[in-house]
């Protein structure tokens, strides 16, 4: 059984997590606007990543016998100034979701919550990789600087992401 205080912040997380697909998504729909469609596929990759962060949130309190709550969100983000400015932004949203997930490591620890601890810990790793790959793009925006031709390189160098669902035409 999941002990409640682990199961109320994981509900919380399920929130967080797909706030952050959300927000994603809407930095997806910026780049796709402003006909950077290498940036947009990017980030509807990183949306569909973390849609499926708050699902196994969702199946591991279901699998330990909770309850799952789903709260309400805030809106996202909608303008954006530049490219530079929408991977700073979500570079420092993945830095919030990090001492998310360490707080809730850490309150699962205090539980004695070994299971999930053991479950947390695939999060702590994934948040090096977030936030080591969206640090990686805004560097590379900032060495490139405002050079049109640069960032055109870098939309195609993005667009090959894979694991990013498109939509079928009509």
């Amino acid at each position: 059984m999941l002990i409640k205080t682990v199961q109320d912040a994981m509900n919380e997380q399920i929130k967080n997590e797909f706030y952050a697909g959300y927000q994603y998504l809407s930095m997806a729909a910026y780049f796709e606007s402003a006909n950077l469609p290498g940036f947009s596929r990017w980030m509807r990759a990183q949306s569909q990543e973390e849609m499926e962060h708050a699902m196994r949130f969702y199946d591991f309190i279901l699998d330990r016998g909770g309850n799952v709550v789903l709260g309400a969100m805030e809106g996202p983000t909608v303008e954006f100034g530049s490219p530079l400015e929408v991977f700073e932004e979500a570079l420092e949203h993945e830095r919030t979701v990090t001492a998310q997930i360490n707080a809730l490591y850490g309150l699962a620890a205090g539980e004695n919550d070994y299971a999930s601890q053991t479950f947390l810990q695939w999060f702590v790793t994934e948040q090096v990789e977030e936030e080591k790959n969206t640090g990686d793009v805004l560097e590379t925006l900032r060495m490139i600087g405002e050079g049109s031709e640069a960032l055109f390189l870098l939309d195609r160098e993005l667009g090959n992401r894979a694991n990013v669902e498109q939509p079928e035409a009509g």
